[in-house]
């Protein structure tokens, strides 16, 4: 993914308030607040469409992100985004701004791979976790973890304190101590078919 598509361009919102908001995203405008870093929090609009374009892709929740705003190129992560509860309509975004010599504390996705592996062997990978709660510097964020199942049998799991994170992160729950090692996986051997199922089709067979 090209870093355009991580960029948008951002105007300081002057007008306030539900009524502006509201003219804000009839012009297919998202009005958005950008804190943190020290600095005041400065309200935005944003363009409905690039945004809606992007919050499609996993990247746009966990990538570094870059605004544009009055000639000023300001880092930033997202995060919160909050939709119309039956209208394909982004109505606010939270961006934080990202200080590259502070660590930021944020969730990222797992990305589980060789579940058709665990399949072949009559079992299935319940995935207990789907996102890690991660802390670290800016250029350390992972967009994604992936975590390997193709090796497990059933009655197998894979603990917190088991998944190899990328250099400089840090898990925030096993930050906590071993109490906090949850599962992230475990691997559960399919039931059998009931015996009168196999009865019925012996039986079948027979005629």
């Amino acid at each position: 993914m090209s870093n355009d598509f991580y960029t948008f361009d951002a105007e300081v919102r002057t007008e306030l308030g539900t009524g502006a908001s509201r003219r804000l995203r009839r012009a297919d405008k998202v009005p958005a607040i950008l804190y943190g870093a020290g600095k005041d929090a400065v309200s935005l609009t944003l363009d409905h469409n690039k945004v809606n374009q992007a919050q499609d892709h996993e990247g746009f929740y966990t990538h570094i992100l870059t605004l544009n705003i009055g000639g000023e190129s300001v880092e930033a992560i997202l995060k919160d985004i909050h939709r119309h509860p039956f209208k394909p309509k982004i109505t606010h975004l939270d961006f934080q701004r990202v200080d590259p010599n502070s660590k930021i504390h944020t969730n990222v996705p797992i990305h589980f791979i060789g579940d058709e592996e665990v399949s072949k062997k009559g079992a299935t990978a319940v995935h207990q976790l789907t996102e890690i709660e991660i802390t670290c510097l800016p250029k350390a964020l992972p967009e994604f973890i992936e975590v390997s199942v193709a090796d497990l049998v059933p009655g197998d799991s894979l603990h917190l304190s088991e998944i190899k994170l990328p250099a400089g992160v840090v898990s925030v729950e096993l930050a906590k101590g071993a109490d906090h090692d949850q599962a992230v996986v475990t691997v559960n051997a399919n039931k059998a078919a009931p015996a009168e199922d196999s009865e019925e089709a012996s039986d079948s067979d027979a005629e």
